[in-house]
């Protein structure tokens, strides 16, 4: 008996990777061109914070529909993310000097805690690590004590609000309520918020959304994805089973909340601008509203689901700029109610019925594909058919 490849040399991977990669292509090469020339350049810049945005649903998706986690609070993460970046790049100026805010409140020594993000290396590490370290702690302290379900997410908004109150009422040390400026920042000699910089940044996140989205495929997939899987549909059995839960779920968390941090970063230097309103609570709710658009359990979904609301959001606000809130509640209401699979999986089961019949006139068979299909069978029907006619 022939042994089964692995799953990164299968030939649907092969392919799955293929598609990645050229709509990554894409989104370099035609999407930005085709809205310039449609005289929609500015959205560009708004396709390139969607797409840092996606970086964050990829690991919403990554803990609640595969490990059935709600995290309610990963905008704590994003913000982490952001503010490390920021600080870096507000230390971009000639040695001995303060960024300009510190004047404001009389500082005249930098304080320790900035010290380490005049270094690039450093930064990086913190954006990556920072949100990672601050969700494995919490997460370890909360699921080994088999806390779980709407418990965990009540205890996530809780940690959200703590830090947005501290980082709120830090005006000396982190500008408080007004945050950190980048698009004035310097970087390799330009100004963040020129075109070049941007452009740059624009491409970085879509290769590194590339890189978010394989290495979700990855832990979705072989042993540790149907672990995950277990967790989230049955974690008692899976404990009599002889596993910890705990170990998975804390790995989970903490690699959903570096991506988290990545995202708050890319979109913090194509936005200008982080502040603790990153922190709001109804942002991180937002963020799981994506994922339930595009179809939670799915990856693509999740990216497909932030592109889709936050356009909407964008384009209906400038359209209807009174009750666009409106459009994004009938959204969800829609979602839960008609598609509770979200758009991925409507398309994997009515839509392409829906199509078929539309397009084809061809139904979803519902039994046995060959029985319904054989002419035998067909014809014995339309006897008994004629029979009943007859009589």
């Amino acid at each position: 008996m022939s042994k089964e490849a692995p799953w990164w040399k299968q030939r649907s991977f092969l392919i799955e990777a293929g598609i990645v990669v050229a709509v990554a292509i894409s989104l370099i090469y035609i999407v930005p061109n085709v809205l310039v020339s449609i005289g929609q350049a500015f959205r560009v810049g708004l396709l390139g914070r969607f797409l840092a945005l996606s970086i964050a649903a990829l690991g919403i998706d990554l803990i609640w529909g595969y490990t059935g986690i709600l995290s309610l609070g990963h905008g704590l993460f994003f913000a982490l993310g952001g503010y490390s970046l920021a600080m870096f790049l507000q230390l971009q100026i000639p040695a001995g000097q303060l960024p300009d805010f510190f004047n404001l409140y009389g500082v005249t020594e930098l304080p320790a805690f900035w010290l380490p993000f005049y270094s690039l290396p450093f930064t990086v590490f913190a954006i990556v690590l920072l949100p990672a370290i601050v969700a494995a702690i919490l997460g370890y302290l909360v699921f080994r004590n088999r806390i779980r379900g709407v418990y965990f997410s009540i205890l996530t908004q809780a940690a959200l609000i703590v830090f947005f109150n501290f980082f709120n009422g830090q005006q000396k040390l982190i500008n408080g309520t007004n945050g950190l400026k980048t698009d004035t920042a310097t970087l390799f000699g330009q100004t963040v918020g020129d075109p070049p910089i941007q452009w740059m940044f624009y491409i970085l996140t879509v290769w590194l959304l590339v890189a978010g989205y394989a290495l979700c495929r990855w832990l979705t997939s072989g042993r540790l994805g149907r672990l995950l899987v277990a967790v989230r549909d049955d974690e008692p059995r899976l404990r009599f089973s002889g596993y910890d839960p705990t170990a998975f779920k804390v790995l989970v968390f903490a690699v959903s909340a570096a991506l988290a941090g990545v995202a708050g970063a890319l979109f913090t230097v194509q936005s200008g601008i982080i502040s603790p309103k990153a922190m709001d609570i109804a942002f991180s709710i937002e963020m799981v509203i994506w994922v339930a658009v595009g179809g939670r359990g799915t990856l693509v979904g999740a990216i497909l689901g932030t592109l889709i609301v936050n356009f909407a959001k964008s384009i209906l606000s400038e359209q209807f700029p009174q009750v666009w809130y409106f459009f994004q509640g009938a959204l969800f209401l829609t979602v839960v109610t008609v598609l509770p699979g979200g758009l991925i999986g409507w398309i994997g089961t009515d839509g392409l019925d829906f199509v078929r019949s539309r397009l084809l006139g061809k139904r979803k068979l519902m039994t046995y594909p060959s029985l319904e299909e054989d002419p035998e069978v067909q014809y014995e029907r339309e006897n008994l058919a004629n029979r009943k006619s007859d009589s």
